[in-house]
């Protein structure tokens, strides 16, 4: 790796040293010389100083290439990662390339079987998929006894270590598996790399169809024997790898030990990137199979301890249910020369099985009561009747005691029975066989009630959690449907993942990089700069991070990606209360994640197709709006250009062509005013100045200024006797009422009439304008108060538009409808205040 580094730094490359443990050895120290190195961290862990890889600082300086050795390392404590191959995968995905080492036998899914050849349990270990996704893969061959000798010449190890290491993990027969393993390793490597070619250059092959495998993880030690062995499989077969746990009452016995060991297996599948899935079921094979049948899977790997063969008899086995049941799919049976060891023997004073007083109390007061009553029932109801009245005290305390208390009731009955009832009575003594077999046969019905009845309730309350999670999701799904906004949706899903789970929650947003806090059930959570670092890394990263994970462990809260289908929304934040979660409550979570994230990304989502939405509207209100009014405005410039050139030329109608260049003018100005108008009003700037203005007022300075561009056209003004005073912007109003009033005259004949009326409807002062032309076509009244709206007739198509944001302004209405008699109506109704003063009337 340094002989190669060196190289690039010849041709140009900036390559820096980000770590390189020597080992003292003088060839090593060599080749270290001359190559540019990055300072590195110091942790103070009990008394002794260990340096790391400064990943922060390699990322800032940005080389081309850096080199970090050891890579199964685990980092000291107080590290961000808690593995070095993580620190490396920061630094790829910051776009920089890495050179690393590390040994074949650290390689995560081969850790089994190096135990077996050597002895020795390697435990530091890198997954198989961060190998995997390696860009170049380059074995360092050596044969065995080369390498011997360059242990005997010191270069490897210091003398007084050398012989150890000869006729230990150094002997020829461990180096010569270990060859093997590397080599076959890197041939595999060679053969996924040949067979993505003929994928993306469109060949077909025999392996077109790809394999699925199921492997079971029970809770028992094998767990991460069979799933290492699983991945040795699907490597080789180009498999898909999907490890399967069943949440069975038929494991409700397992001591927290194996579930551990169960919890472990599955994070070892997650690391060598298998799908993870839990199920839950009684029949545990039935479970298995139905889910392999359901993924297609035609291999079923599961794993086998060797127990004494009375209790494979007695208990029966689920490896044996399995084979027998596989049916067309293939089984694959891992199995291993340690016997399964019992648990160690443990008094059942604690915990949901345990002994209670209040519980025992209870037995011993049903079979006192049963003692009474064998007393009252012996000579009418004889002694069989008697031993029922036992049985049923069992069956009922088994119904609502604990396991262990079941017990103890059933061998207090027995003995209570033997004692009062069984011949020579008041006495342990039993003078008759057939009393003994009755006693075994009362114990043993007792037991086997007391078994049954505590299974159905470890199905309850396995149904009950179940429903409990299903019921929360279902409940998150509906809040998260029925809520919109980034802030509401933050919110629910924090009060509802509180609920669920005892712990603080945060939701932060991405927003350019930052991250904005969305909801946060405590503000000290939110505001705690090492938590939102981690919040932010996890938003940079898109990984978990935190409480619980192998990265940023020290953090007090979990933290996780909130992902929607095209990218990262957010951050997760969950700080656990007095209980940490466990592996199903970790994967609820999560689950709650998922939905969160797809919610706030349809939100995003919804809010920029809005925003494109209005900013197209824009665009076609703009272009509407400029071809509308470079149409109207060039009208009157044309008319004002023709009687300018004919005055120029001495035209003698010189009066007449001057009252064109005017009137076309003042045509001109009102065009541009309510251009202006429309875009002041379209702006959100307007402030109105309301005041109180009597109506008839409104009108007639409307009228005033409107009159001279309706030319003969007589005008009948009807206002009822007493209007109530409007608080309104009187210059906005008298200039929607002018657009109305000048519409009306522009399509009015000559010598025609236009209407003008008020009146009061409804809590509305109404103004009606009312002209005698051809009407408005029922398709075309709806777009009539668009901004650039034209009839066939022209029109400015901005004077409707300023009337229709005036009357929005004041929170009215106008409408338009086409008269009986012809003509238009258009109505504009301002609603009249709540408090009004009394109107002035002359």
């Amino acid at each position: 790796m340094l002989s190669e580094a060196h190289q690039q730094l010849e041709r140009g490359v900036h390559v820096v040293i980000g770590f390189i443990e020597t080992h003292s050895r003088a060839e090593t120290a060599a080749l270290v010389d001359g190559l540019p190195a990055i300072p590195l961290r110091e942790f103070d862990y009990r008394g002794a100083t260990l340096r790391e890889p400064d990943t922060d600082a390699i990322i800032a300086l940005r080389p081309q290439l850096v080199l970090i050795d050891e890579l199964p390392h685990t980092n000291a404590q107080g590290s961000r990662h808690k593995k070095r191959w993580q620190d490396i995968e920061e630094i790829l995905d910051a776009g920089i390339n890495v050179y690393t080492a590390m040994n074949i036998q650290h390689l995560e899914s081969l850790n089994d079987v190096v135990a077996q050849v050597t002895g020795v349990r390697v435990q530091e270990t890198v997954p198989d998929a961060f190998l995997d996704g390696a860009d170049e893969i380059e074995v360092i061959d050596i044969p065995p006894g080369e390498l011997q000798q360059r242990l005997k010449e010191g270069k490897v190890y210091v003398a007084e270590k050398v012989d150890q290491a000869l006729e230990g993990f150094f002997k020829t027969a461990n180096l010569t598996a270990l060859r093997e393993l590397a080599l076959r390793r890197a041939a595999d490597t060679v053969d996924a790399e040949m067979r993505k070619l003929r994928t993306q250059e469109g060949e077909q092959g025999p392996w077109a169809t790809r394999e699925r495998v199921v492997v079971c993880v029970a809770p028992n030690r094998m767990g991460s024997r069979v799933v290492r062995a699983a991945a040795r499989l699907g490597a080789a077969s180009h498999a898909e790898i999907i490890a399967v746990t069943v949440d069975s009452d038929r494991q409700a016995s397992r001591s927290e030990d194996d579930r551990a060991h169960a919890t472990e297996a599955l994070d070892l599948a997650k690391s060598l990137g298998m799908e993870v899935v839990t199920l839950s079921g009684h029949d545990i094979v039935q479970e298995v199979f139905r889910f392999a049948s359901k993924r297609n899977a035609n291999l079923v790997v599961v794993g086998k301890p060797i127990r004494p063969r009375w209790k494979e008899l007695l208990f029966g086995s689920v490896v044996d249910e399995m084979v027998r049941a596989s049916g067309d799919v293939d089984v694959y049976v891992i199995t291993t020369d340690d016997v399964e060891k019992p648990p160690a023997p443990r008094l059942p004073l604690k915990g949901s099985d345990g002994l209670t007083f209040p519980g025992l109390a209870f037995g011993l007061a049903l079979i006192g009561l049963a003692t009474v009553l064998g007393f009252l029932l012996l000579k009418p109801a004889g002694l069989d009747n008697v031993a029922m009245l036992f049985v049923l005290s069992v069956s009922i305390a088994a119904c609502r005691t604990t396991r262990w208390e079941s017990v103890a009731t059933a061998l207090v009955a027995v003995l209570s029975y033997n004692f009062c009832f069984v011949e020579p009575r008041f006495s342990f003594a039993v003078s008759d066989i057939r009393d003994i077999v009755l006693l075994i046969g009362m114990l043993s019905v007792g037991l086997v009630i007391s078994s049954l009845t505590q299974k159905l309730k470890t199905q309850l309350a396995s149904s009950s959690e179940r429903e409990r999670r299903n019921s929360s999701l279902y409940r998150l799904s509906q809040l998260l449907a029925q809520n919109r906004g980034k802030r509401k949706l933050a919110a629910v899903a924090a009060n509802e993942i509180r609920s669920v789970f005892d712990g603080d929650v945060a939701v932060f947003l991405l927003d350019e990089g930052r991250l904005v806090t969305l909801a946060a059930s405590n503000r000290q959570f939110e505001l705690n700069p090492p938590e939102l670092a981690v919040a932010s890394w996890v938003g940079e990263h898109k990984q978990p991070a935190g409480f619980g994970t192998d990265t940023l462990p020290g953090s007090s809260a979990l933290y996780l990606p909130l992902l929607g289908a095209e990218s990262q929304v957010g951050v997760l934040g969950f700080q656990p209360g007095d209980r940490p979660l466990d592996l199903s409550a970790t994967r609820l979570l999560e689950t709650f994640a998922n939905s969160l994230g797809l919610a706030l990304e349809r939100a995003l989502l919804a809010k920029e197709s809005n925003d494109a939405r209005v900013q197209a509207e824009t665009e076609r209100i703009r272009s509407t709006l400029l071809s509308s009014i470079s149409h109207d405005l060039r009208t009157p410039l044309t008319s004002i250009t023709g009687a300018a050139t004919s005055l120029r030329e001495g035209n003698p109608n010189q009066e007449t062509l001057i009252q064109t260049i005017q009137d076309e003018s003042m045509r001109l100005n009102h065009q541009i005013q309510n251009l202006l108008d429309m875009t002041r009003l379209q702006s959100g700037g307007v402030e109105l100045d309301l005041e109180w203005h009597l109506p008839q007022d409104l009108v007639a300075t409307a009228l005033d200024v409107a009159r001279p561009s309706l030319g003969e056209r007589e005008v009948h003004v009807q206002n009822p006797d007493f209007l109530p005073l409007l608080r309104v912007d009187g210059l906005l109003i008298e200039k929607a009422l002018v657009n109305l009033i000048e519409n009306a005259g522009r399509y009015t004949p000559p010598n025609a009439e236009i209407s003008i009326a008020t009146e009061v409807q409804s809590g509305d002062v109404l103004f009606h304008v009312r002209d005698n032309g051809p009407g408005i076509p029922e398709t075309n009244l709806a777009k009539l108060f668009m901004p650039g709206y034209r009839t066939s007739s022209g029109g400015y198509g901005l004077g409707l538009a300023v009337v229709k944001a005036v009357c929005d302004l004041h929170g009215g209405k106008v409408r338009v409808r086409n008269r009986d008699r012809g003509g238009a109506e258009f109505t504009l109704a301002i609603p009249l205040p709540p408090d009004q003063p009394e109107a002035p009337h002359e």
